[in-house]
C-alpha cells in the first residue's frame, strides 16, 4: 500500500483524517498507518460513528475515540502495529481516559484484530446455545439416588 520510501498513496495523503493525524504531530509513522487503517476500517466497514483521532501526550500515539453506533457511548481505540510492544503503563493510561478500551493490532498484511481492555478481571459469559453435558447430569442423578 505504502511506497519503498515509506510515503502513503497521493489519495491517502489528502484524506482528512490522515491531515487531522499529520497536524498532531506524532513521530511514529508505523503507529500513523496502524491508526488510519483503524480509523478506515471503523468509519468504513463497521460504520461507527463519530470516529475521531486524538494524541495521547503521555504514550505519544494516536487514539481514535468513537461510537459503536447512534447514541451508544465513546470508546477509546488503541490502534498499534502487530509488532510493537505494549506495556501495563500504557494500558493502564488508556483506561485511564474513562471510556472502553479496544486494542487493534494491524498486522503488515493489514489484517485486524481487535481485543477489549477492561479495568480489573471480567467474568466470561456463559456458553450461548443448547449446549448440555447430559452424560454428567446423568451419573450426579444415579450418585444421588439411595
Amino acid at each position: 500500500m505504502w511506497s519503498e520510501e515509506g510515503e502513503p498513496p497521493l489519495w491517502i495523503l489528502q484524506h482528512p483524517a490522515y491531515q487531522q493525524m499529520k497536524d498532531l504531530q506524532v513521530e511514529d509513522r508505523a503507529q500513523m498507518h496502524a491508526a488510519f487503517l483503524v480509523y478506515m476500517d471503523l468509519t468504513e466497514v463497521r460504520r461507527w460513528k463519530d470516529v475521531s483521532c486524538v494524541k495521547s501526550s503521555e504514550l505519544q500515539l494516536f487514539l481514535l475515540e468513537a461510537r459503536e453506533k447512534e447514541g451508544a457511548p465513546v470508546q477509546t481505540v488503541l490502534p498499534l502495529p502487530a509488532h510493537q510492544a505494549v506495556t501495563h503503563h500504557s494500558i493502564r493510561l488508556a483506561l485511564d481516559r474513562g471510556f472502553p478500551v479496544l486494542l487493534c493490532a494491524v498486522a503488515s498484511d493489514s489484517t485486524l484484530v481487535y481485543q477489549r481492555l477492561t479495568d480489573g478481571l471480567v467474568t466470561p459469559d456463559p456458553p450461548a446455545g443448547p449446549f448440555q453435558d447430559v452424560e454428567r447430569r446423568q451419573h450426579r442423578k444415579r450418585r444421588h439416588q439411595p
